[in-house]
This record gives C-alpha cells, sequence and structure tokens, in this order.
C-alpha cells in the first residue's frame, strides 16, 4: 500500500451551537467553502483542484444539512464538477472516519490527493432532528438497549464508579488548558477565521470556554439526564445491564462537551502528489482504525480503535509522544486517565472539547489537526488520536511526523 501524508489541516472556530450563537447565521456549506478557500490559499488553488476525493462527515443530514451535504459544499466551493464526493455519517467520530476513508482512497490508488473533513451546524440543524424511530418508539428503542447518549454516560460513570469529583477535575483542566493555549497562540496556525458576506469576522476563537476559578462553582450543578432516564431509559438499560443495577445521574451540563457549529478540512496525499503540486508533508498516517463496541454503555468503542491502530502501528500507548483523545462527557476521559495511566503532561495539552466545544460531524478532523499542531510545539515524532461515539462507534489514527 501506498504511503499516506497529511499535508494540511484547517479548522472552523467552534460556535455556540444555538440560536444567537456566532456562527448560526453561517450556512453549514458556507463554513465548508471557507476552509477549502483557506486550502487554496495556503496550498495553491491547483493542487486543491487536483484532489481526486471529498468526503465529509455530517451526523444530523437533514434541513440545512440535507441533500447531500459534501455535494452541496463541493459545488458552494467551487471545487470541480467532476470530483467525487461522499457525505458520511458515523456518528460522533465521523470526521474522522472522513480522513480514514480519504487516506484509504489514497492508499489504494484511487487518488493522488484526497480532501475530507467534517460540519455541524447545531445552532440550524438540532440534535436528533432526523428523528430515527427509536429516539421515541419506547419498544424499538428497548430492542435495541439504545437511551440518550447522555444517558448512556451516567450508565457508563455508574459502572465504573466514576465520581462527580473526578469528572470535576476533568472539566476544570479542559478548560484551563484550552484558555491558556488560546492566550498563548497555540492554535494561530490552524484555526480560520468564518467571515460574513461582507467580510466582517463573524467568529475568530473557540467561543465555549469558561473560567471555572478553582472549580467550586461545578460542585454546585445539578445533573440533567435524570428525567430521560425517568422517561423510561434507565428501565431500558438496566435491562440490558442488571448487573450494573440502578443508574446514577452525575454528568452535570459541564460534563458535556458543549453543543457547537463548526467543520474542519484535512488535505491528505501521496509522496508523489506533494512533489508534483509543491506541498510539504505534515505528518504520515502510521495506522488507523475504526471500531465498534458496546451499544448500550455507547462510549467505550474509541478505546477499541485506540488499542487497534496502536497494535497496527506497533506502538504502545506510552511510546506516543502526544495524544488527543475525544472528551465525549467527562467520565470518558477519566475513565482513560484511571484505566490506561497514561502521562497527562502529553495529553490534550491544548485544551478538550469539553471546553472548546462538539460539533458533531467535525469533531474528529478538528482533533487531527489540533494533534498535529501539539506534536510540532512539543517536539514529539508520533501522535494518537482517539474519538469516540454513540451507540458503541470508535475512531482512532496514528501519526509520524514527516
Amino acid at each position: 500500500m501506498v504511503e499516506v501524508y497529511v499535508y494540511d489541516a484547517v479548522r472552523s472556530p467552534r460556535g455556540k451551537g444555538r440560536p444567537g450563537g456566532s456562527l448560526s447565521t453561517i450556512a453549514p456549506v458556507e463554513l465548508v467553502a471557507q476552509l477549502v478557500r483557506a486550502l487554496e490559499t495556503r496550498n495553491g488553488r491547483e493542487a486543491v483542484h487536483a484532489a481526486g476525493a471529498f468526503t465529509l462527515g455530517c451526523v444530523t443530514q437533514v434541513g440545512a444539512q440535507g441533500g447531500h451535504i459534501a455535494l452541496g459544499s463541493r459545488i458552494r466551493a467551487g471545487l470541480p464538477d467532476d470530483l467525487p464526493v461522499l457525505t458520511i455519517n458515523n456518528f460522533c467520530v465521523s470526521g474522522l472516519s472522513a480522513v480514514a476513508d480519504a487516506a484509504r482512497r489514497v492508499a489504494s490508488g484511487e487518488a493522488e490527493l484526497a480532501i475530507a473533513g467534517g460540519v455541524e451546524s447545531m445552532s440550524q440543524v438540532e440534535f436528533m432532528t432526523d428523528k430515527a424511530t427509536y429516539y421515541a418508539d419506547m419498544g424499538m428503542a428497548s430492542a435495541m438497549g439504545w437511551a440518550p447518549v447522555g444517558v448512556a454516560a451516567d450508565l457508563l460513570a455508574t459502572a465504573e464508579g466514576i465520581d462527580r469529583a473526578a469528572m470535576d477535575a476533568a472539566v476544570l483542566r479542559s478548560h484551563q488548558r484550552a484558555a491558556a493555549a488560546w492566550a498563548q497562540g497555540r492554535y494561530a496556525d490552524r484555526v480560520v477565521a468564518v467571515t460574513h458576506p461582507d467580510g466582517s469576522v463573524a467568529l475568530d476563537h473557540d467561543e465555549n470556554i469558561r473560567d471555572f476559578g478553582d472549580g467550586a462553582s461545578l460542585t454546585k450543578l445539578a445533573p440533567v439526564f435524570a428525567p430521560f432516564g425517568a422517561a423510561g431509559f434507565d428501565d431500558i438499560l438496566t435491562a440490558h445491564r442488571p448487573d450494573i443495577g440502578a443508574v446514577d445521574h452525575r454528568h452535570t451540563v459541564a460534563h458535556c462537551p458543549p453543543i457547537s457549529d463548526g467543520a474542519a478540512l484535512v488535505l491528505v496525499g501521496t509522496k508523489a502528489a506533494g512533489d508534483k503540486w509543491g506541498l510539504n508533508p505534515l505528518v504520515r498516517i502510521r495506522a488507523q482504525a475504526e471500531a465498534a463496541g458496546d451499544r448500550v454503555m455507547q462510549l467505550t468503542a474509541g478505546f477499541t480503535a485506540m488499542d487497534k491502530a496502536l497494535e497496527r502501528a506497533g506502538l504502545s500507548l506510552r511510546d506516543v509522544g502526544a495524544v488527543e483523545f475525544m472528551e465525549a462527557f467527562a467520565a470518558v476521559p477519566v475513565k482513560f486517565e484511571r484505566d490506561r495511566a497514561p502521562d497527562m503532561d502529553r495529553v490534550n495539552v491544548n485544551g478538550g472539547h469539553l471546553a472548546m466545544g462538539h460539533p458533531m460531524g467535525a469533531t474528529g478532523a478538528i482533533l487531527l489537526g489540533t494533534l498535529i499542531d501539539v506534536m510540532r510545539q512539543t517536539d514529539v515524532e508520533t501522535g494518537l488520536v482517539a474519538a469516540t461515539g454513540g451507540v458503541g462507534v470508535g475512531s482512532a489514527m496514528v501519526l509520524e511526523r514527516a
């Protein structure tokens, strides 16, 4: 198989995913189009237009995100009409799965260069407005063992004995590191300011980061998913996992990644393509993995994907110089820290999306770009990005500096 390199990665800032958020009036296809234009500016229009594939992740594909959003984004961005496009939904890991798809196309010889990433405007297209039958049909949800992902996060915290104090600490660390990273300009090279049609700046920074001080205010917040559990979803989960007993609802709003708007794109290709178009590789994709896992607990497949990717790379977690581990509800990074005992000075050093937000279809690609910068900033040779999502999906990738 041909080796695959990442030549560039760009993203928008993450806006508050509600009406009034700074990106709430920017169409999702326009977010992607502005990133395409940034890639053209940074790498040359000819190189970007030479791409042979374009894969875009998006979770809620209705309304402003319906009608094959990758196709709409290609047209809005002015990319060639003969560029094949694919819109995928792999829940919260969609953006990283899209990059993996593009990398496989390059490795197989289908394309010399490919563009991939993701987008989500949660202010314009609310979560679960695709109205899958099992969201409301309790009989179907019961057969599947499905509950809203926040209720499953509480199940995970209950099963793993993860307490509020540990989750509060994870949230506080995420916000503090994110604030420090922005203050020190560590996101300056990768984040593209989003503009209005008149050229004025709509947003140039992640707008969800908060100052929780010493964290005392976190202890005063109440759990948010108990009403969903009481509506019948606790019973569904405990019927499938009677060994756990009653679900103890622990996640507050602060323990959830903020609902957000945002997009990210990555340019991948062969060494020959880079030489042809004068592109400098940032990293080589050393290994990647997609995984499926416990559909009831929901949030553990990222661990499986991580283990598979590390095995394929011939590495252990301790061998990796930098890690971007998706903070999918506070219980998940707490479990990672407790069970895998990583050097936390190497994990999410510029903050995580508990602080900066979760534009679902884009998050995986955002994390990959962040990892590339952290590898450079901390001068390490290898990096790992791992993402996990609802109903047991996971994706991971190991990078090596080129």
